[in-house]
């Protein structure tokens, strides 16, 4: 047996279809998450012009943030499911968690200055 042979990572096709499956609920589960966070958040809006539109603003962010997040995430699986050895999932999961952790910054930056301005709009006299 070669080297190349020993190293091959194999993942049983069994294993690979529950794998996908399970890749295809999660999908389907956040598309129903999603349909029901507008939905929440849609009511949040209500409760007066100028906070409803930092709300309109923090929902979109958050929204787009979690749709983004969820599809790296489901993508990074799908990755995993067609890696050849344990060194490229290694590389792979390397990859995919220094990217998060800057995505997550990014967003949590960008969702903090939402708020912010949110915030002083709201607290600035009406007249």
């Amino acid at each position: 047996m070669s080297d190349e042979e020993r190293d091959r990572f194999e993942i049983p096709k069994e294993m690979r279809s529950m794998a996908e499956a399970g890749l295809e609920q999660a999908r389907k589960t956040f598309e129903k998450f999603l349909a029901s966070a507008e939905a929440a958040a849609g009511s949040i809006e209500e409760c007066g012009h100028t906070v409803g539109a930092g709300a309109r603003d923090l929902r979109a962010k958050a929204i787009a943030n979690a749709e983004k997040n969820v599809q790296a995430s489901l993508d990074h699986a799908q990755s995993l499911l067609h890696a050849r050895d344990l060194t490229e999932v290694t590389r792979l999961h390397g990859e995919y968690v220094q990217t998060q952790m800057r995505t997550l910054a990014e967003q949590a930056s960008e969702m903090a200055q939402i708020m912010t301005k949110t915030t002083m709009e709201a607290a600035k006299p009406k007249g």
